[in-house]
């Protein structure tokens, strides 16, 4: 019997729903629930009750499965894929675990994610923060609906923030030059593929060069190792091909085998060590200037994103190409990292006064002047 409605007294209700047999014990088990109200509310309430059991399944192990479980899937995940696994392992020991860990993940509402959140805007952490924390809550639960069996029924609704706190930082020429010079030889040419293309980290720690083609000048990104799952075709500019050109020679002599165009000692360049020379290279170059209690410093590896988008546009690229080139599918998104900058602005104003200036200069309609000197018209 999946369900029963049980009297216990006028407008009173037990419903019963049955959710499967204990795997140890073999014995069945109910979910029960005390309804007040007539016996039409009790039937809508076992409906409903048994509409969310079999999209949930009645296999008990999984519907005991912790959130610690569906933590450690995604983890293992972001290794597979050659992710950023540093920072999402810090992210989830950090501030997920503690809160959620210990918790049946067909438990996890919407109401307890909104919890999380306010705890974590009392805490001070940022609106784009907080976003990328319950995405990989999001990117947890869908794992586990995926897995076989299913770890889980449904994922609930995560809510995301405004994030009008997203930031806005990008290279000037100089910095890009500094940086350049600061860091150590196997990180240059991963500095000039982001600065020129304004491409992913990801994307660009995780290319190799069968997806290379010096010849004709290009770079191939395939459908599934970009963040769209789009593929892209990525044209070099000259210090990039040179920089390229050079790896392959020192590929060569050093690691013929290695599939890696970013690599050192014949080992890919992972996002951890990316990250620990960015850091050294930005205090060597003056361009620290950062948050000393958070560790980051003034400019991040992302912010070349937002500066070859810039730079695309300013070198008159159409919009439509530097789109393709970046792989940003939504005007919304690519407008946002196409920043202006003070000095586009004052540029703007020098090219307005500049043009008024070269207008012929012409004499006052006499219609004009006679309004100016007498008034307007009553």
């Amino acid at each position: 019997m999946p369900g029963q409605i049980i009297p216990r007294g006028k407008g009173t209700w037990l419903v019963r729903v049955y959710q499967g047999s204990d795997p140890a014990t073999g014995k069945r088990i109910y979910e029960n629930r005390t309804i007040h109200g007539n016996k039409h509310d009790a039937e809508a309430y076992l409906a409903e009750a048994l509409r969310r059991r079999d999209l949930a399944g009645t296999d008990i192990a999984g519907r005991r499965t912790l959130m610690g479980e569906l933590f450690d899937d995604l983890l293992v995940s972001y290794r597979i894929a050659g992710q950023d696994y540093d920072w999402a392992e810090a992210r989830v020991r950090l501030h997920l675990r503690p809160v959620f860990a210990g918790v049946q993940a067909r438990r996890i509402s919407t109401a307890m994610v909104k919890g999380y959140i306010d705890r974590r805007q009392q805490a001070g952490a940022a609106n784009a923060t907080i976003n990328r924390e319950l995405a990989l809550l999001k990117r947890a639960f869908n794992l586990a609906r995926e897995h076989t069996p299913p770890k889980v029924g449904q994922v609930p609704f995560i809510p995301m923030l405004d994030e009008d706190n997203v930031r806005k930082g990008f290279l000037e020429h100089y910095e890009y030059l500094a940086l350049r010079e600061a860091l150590p030889g196997p990180m240059k040419p991963i500095l000039a593929f982001g600065y020129y293309t304004g491409c992913r980290k990801g994307e660009i720690l995780s290319l190799q060069w069968r997806q290379v083609d010096l010849l004709e000048r290009i770079v191939r990104l395939e459908a599934g190792t970009t963040k769209n799952d789009e593929p892209r075709v990525i044209p070099l500019a000259p210090e990039l091909y040179e920089m390229l050109a050079a790896q392959r020679v020192i590929r060569g002599q050093d690691c013929p085998a290695c599939p890696w165009v970013f690599f050192h000692d014949g080992e890919p360049i992972t996002p951890g060590e990316l990250r620990g020379a960015w850091e050294s290279a930005c205090r060597e170059a003056g361009l620290w200037n950062g948050d000393e209690e958070t560790g980051k410093p003034a400019k991040l590896f992302h912010d070349l994103r937002r500066t070859g988008v810039r730079n695309l546009i300013r070198a008159g690229v159409p919009e439509a190409v530097a789109m393709r080139i970046s792989g940003h599918k939504t005007r919304s998104v690519f407008d946002r990292y196409n920043i202006v900058s003070e000095a586009d602005l004052k540029d703007a104003a020098r090219r307005l006064s500049e043009y008024l200036q070269q207008k012929p200069q012409q004499e006052i309609p006499h219609t004009l002047r006679t309004q100016a000197e007498t008034g307007p018209v009553q």
